[in-house]
């Protein structure tokens, strides 16, 4: 009889549960995930017979198998163990063969192998798994474990992120970790956690300094000469104090020109809030156009707080909240004046101004108070006629086009601290844009915080003097969303995988069990539609035209050479010069040497606080202007970049192309042995001018030492 009895193989490891003391190791580290392989026949050799084949597995030890011949499973294991990777079990003969443990049913998988096969399904009541389906027949099954987030370091977001981590059923460690976690939440900057290698962090590097006023004011400033109509939503500024007479200057011609004119401006301190006056006394910072004729509510002006996520840089993925918050001024208001210059409550609509007047009002009701919903203004603004449609794809395309003006700066700081093939964590990042609505409805960027706050919280005077911290239903409402769909977005089991599975074997198909579908339908039935939207790259293609300054950016790091540099050398200079054979007998090297200390000098002033010497990534766009502008003298300033770009790029690639035919001849006449020293670059590495001649010279040596002619001619040629 034995010889008509099918041949199963279970491979069983006991499951440890996450959580209490069996989750974890000796150090106190997660378990590792466990996995359980079965193997099926063929589908020529499976019966058509329509019945399954169901094979329970057990969660401990002690439990039982249940089985007419129990005894001949167990006196052929170590036979079977030995064959079953090359022999698969011959279901062809047999009806059902069922091993299972009805006792501990709901802790058990059940793998239905039907006649094509496949595993169909499988079950699990307490954990989260997976069924990897493979052509051949090949199935592994493993269990999901519950994200990690790190939020020692959240500060003022750590209740929202507390409630949105409960809400998710994930695992919080508030006091850090010495194993890794998927994700850590950061307070102000990337650099709040050193040594981080793996995982995600919520903020990107250089991100705090890029959004500083001064810094967006320039960037903002670079993109509106080359697209004055697209960039009209952000004020006329300037910076202080190395601006300030052009400022006055200005100021007074328009004042000449239009007497009646009432020109009001504010000042804009680079790193903090509630701006004031201008005048020459004042420190470094921004001075921007007053913004006269906003829209109000109920008389009283009022801004925009849009948060919006920044979800990949390469490529670029940028997804906005569709609930906001609305920060109303205290005090009605007038057109500014020298009379009401002074009353801040009137004019400034920052909270953390406004708390404090006396007129300020917290409501639990997301329609009044000084803290509205952004929703709750917009249907108000929709029954009285307004198209709310255009005013939202007005919002979208100001976000779109302010990300694009900041991105490429921002990739020559992510790639100064996590250079190509380092390791190092992803990023992504919760922005806040401030937004005021003219009368005309046109929405005006104020700016951009790279760390909007996220409590949930607001502070209440309950003696004189005496504060506490009372709930905000209108915060945590919008605040909470924002995080906790951020964390869903950022999920890690929602990235794809593609890697080829042990036994040869590439994934096809990934189906979630009966139990993960019955524990997701539960978690997602408590929880709402995701709150963010994508808008790129969903939109790309009407803005992809305005993302010239990234391929000007892309030659700036490609000649950079030194990882970790932010700052163009002399030499690196004039390397980019000569590679794209911008030079001639009307702009010699000595040109373009006195170029390069001119512009250098320049932008070292404007930035004294700067360490390292060179040219940044603003500066040498400056000097890519300054070299489009003499060699297409005919066209407009965009005409001119482009074509430039166009010059530059052609000649990257042909001698990307040159470079690669000789890589490959050498290669092909090198012995083994050299020919793994002298490719040993990455294709990254390789794509900087330095490395590249490093490597020629190497291998020139390299031949040089083998002697044969037929190998040096090669090399020379």
């Amino acid at each position: 009889m034995s010889d008509h009895y099918v041949k199963v193989k279970v491979q069983l490891e006991q499951m440890k549960t996450l959580g209490g003391n069996g989750g974890k190791d000796g150090n106190g580290e997660d378990a590792e995930e466990q996995q359980l392989a079965v193997s099926s026949s063929s589908p020529a050799s499976v019966s058509p017979d329509p019945s399954s084949t169901t094979i329970f597995d057990k969660d401990e030890p002690g439990d039982s198998i249940t089985s007419k011949h129990k005894g001949k499973v167990h006196s052929r294991q170590g036979k079977d163990d030995k064959n079953s990777s090359n022999k698969p079990p011959d279901l062809s003969s047999h009806g059902p063969v069922s091993v299972k443990n009805q006792n501990r049913l709901e802790h058990g998988r059940t793998l239905h192998i039907r006649g094509t096969g496949k595993i169909l399904q499988a079950k699990s009541q307490t954990n989260r798994d997976y069924v990897t389906i493979c052509d051949d027949g090949f199935k592994v099954t493993r269990k999901r474990r519950p994200v990690t987030v790190d939020t020692s370091k959240a500060k003022t977001s750590l209740e929202a992120l507390k409630i949105s981590i409960k809400l998710l059923k994930w695992k919080e460690f508030p006091l850090g970790r010495r194993a890794p976690c998927d994700i850590y939440w950061h307070g102000v900057s990337f650099h709040d956690s050193e040594n981080i290698v793996s995982g995600q962090v919520n903020k990107f590097p250089g991100m705090i300094e890029m959004l500083r006023k001064i810094n967006l004011s320039r960037a903002m400033r670079t993109v509106q000469e080359l697209f004055p109509e697209e960039y009209d939503f952000y004020p006329r500024s300037w910076i202080l104090p190395e601006e300030y007479q052009q400022f006055s200057t200005q100021s007074r011609m328009t004042k000449e020109k239009d007497p009646s004119a009432n020109h009001t401006f504010i000042v804009k301190p680079d790193g903090g809030s509630q701006g004031g006056r201008a005048g020459p006394q004042a420190k470094q910072g921004v001075v921007q156009e007053y913004i006269q004729k906003p829209l109000l509510i109920d008389k009283l002006k009022f801004d925009i707080r849009l948060y919006v996520l920044i979800k990949s840089l390469e490529p670029l993925e940028i997804y906005i909240a569709k609930e906001g918050l609305t920060r109303f001024c205290t005090e009605p208001y007038q057109e500014p004046s020298q009379k009401n210059l002074s009353h801040v409550f009137m004019h400034l609509t920052n909270y953390s101004l406004n708390v404090h007047s006396g007129n300020f009002i917290h409501s639990d009701s997301q329609n009044t108070g000084s803290k509205r919903t952004l929703s709750s203004v917009l249907y108000r603004l929709a029954v009285k006629g307004v198209d709310i449609k255009k005013v939202w794809s007005d919002i979208i395309a100001l976000v779109i086009k302010t990300v694009i003006a900041v991105m490429p700066e921002l990739k020559v700081y992510y790639q100064a601290e996590i250079p190509p093939g380092k390791p190092g964590p992803t990023c992504f990042q919760i922005l806040g844009f401030d937004i005021l609505l003219m009368k005309n409805l046109k929405p005006i960027l104020l700016e951009v915080n790279s760390s909007p706050s996220m409590r949930i919280e607001h502070e209440k005077e309950i003696t004189p003097g005496v504060f506490e911290y009372v709930p905000s239903p209108v915060d945590e409402e919008v605040k909470v969303g924002v995080i906790r769909d951020t964390l869903r977005l950022m999920d890690p089991s929602r990235k794809k995988q593609s890697q080829t599975k042990a036994g040869g074997c590439e994934q096809k198909e990934e189906i979630p069990k009966e139990g993960e579908k019955l524990e997701r339908s539960l978690d997602e039935g408590t929880l709402p539609s995701l709150c963010l939207k994508q808008v790129y790259p969903k939109y790309s293609k009407q803005f992809n035209y305005l993302r010239l300054l990234e391929r000007i950016a892309s030659l700036f790091l490609r000649f950079l050479g030194v990882k970790g540099n932010m700052r163009l050398g002399p030499t690196a200079f004039r390397m980019f010069i000569r590679t794209c054979k911008l030079s001639s007998s009307y702009f010699t090297m000595a040109s373009v040497d006195i170029l390069y200390i001119d512009i250098t000098r320049r932008w070292s002033g404007m930035t004294p606080d700067s360490r390292e010497a060179g040219m940044g990534l603003q500066a040498f766009v400056k000097a890519f202007f300054h070299l489009a502008a003499r060699r297409f003298k005919s066209l407009v300033l965009k005409e001119q970049v482009v074509s430039l770009l166009a010059l530059c790029e052609a000649q990257l690639e042909s001698q990307s192309a040159v470079e690669d035919r000789r890589s490959v001849s050498c290669s092909r006449a090198l012995p083994r042995t050299v020919k793994t020293q002298t490719l040993g670059l990455t294709n990254t590495q390789l794509g900087s001018p330095a490395p590249l001649r490093r490597a020629s010279s190497q291998e020139y040596r390299l031949h040089h030492k083998l002697k044969p002619r037929s190998l040096r001619a090669n090399v020379e040629n």
